[in-house]
């Protein structure tokens, strides 16, 4: 009685890791909302440019909605200890993460080909400011592929002996993540781009 009533406030406890992260993902929000907000007061200037968004950005917005339906069902697959299906959707969300990168790069592309210069000669500050902000933003959705990665070669190797689901459960989180905040920028620039 006196294990499982141990074991249950072990569970309630949360992991320092988990915690962290947590703090972190505070830091980032905060840091986005500062940066959205500039972006608002920014655009009463008198020269500020208004352009369409990229359609790669609906794209990647529909695969990152996509991976964060694949990553939690792995994250079910790896407590059900269902290591075949794991491997299966971890492999998936990586690849569907990486696809994101490059579907925002092509967006980025796709601008400048339509004549909206991001950075240096040429540029306007609108659209300097969406260059800066997504790639914040992407530079923090390169964070959780590498993560992706590292599970996606763990999952494959076979020296390892760690159970713990502590790991994917924190990509996961973090994944989540980047997807819900890839999902208010998304509905930001959609507002701002008119």
């Amino acid at each position: 009685m006196m294990m499982a009533t141990y074991s249950q406030e072990q569970r309630k406890k949360l992991h320092p890791h988990k915690f962290t992260l947590l703090i972190a993902m505070g830091s980032i929000i905060m840091m986005f909302a500062g940066l959205t907000s500039a972006y608002i007061v920014k655009s009463n200037q008198v020269n500020w440019l208004q352009f369409p968004m990229p359609p790669m950005f609906w794209y990647s917005t529909v695969v990152i909605l996509i991976s964060s339906l694949t990553i939690h069902l792995a994250s079910k697959a790896f407590s059900a200890r269902e290591m075949s299906r794991y491997r299966t959707l971890i492999t998936i969300t990586a690849a569907l993460g990486v696809a994101f990168v490059v579907l925002q790069w092509l967006g980025f592309q796709w601008l400048q080909d339509n004549g909206v210069q991001i950075l240096g000669a040429g540029s306007n500050a609108a659209a300097s400011f969406i260059g800066v902000i997504t790639g914040i933003h992407i530079v923090h959705v390169l964070g959780g592929v590498v993560a992706l990665l590292f599970l996606f070669f763990r999952a494959f190797s076979r020296t390892r002996k760690n159970y713990s689901s502590t790991g994917i459960e924190m990509a996961a989180i973090y994944w989540h993540f980047v997807d819900g905040l890839w999902i208010y920028l998304f509905l930001f620039y959609m507002y701002v781009s008119g």
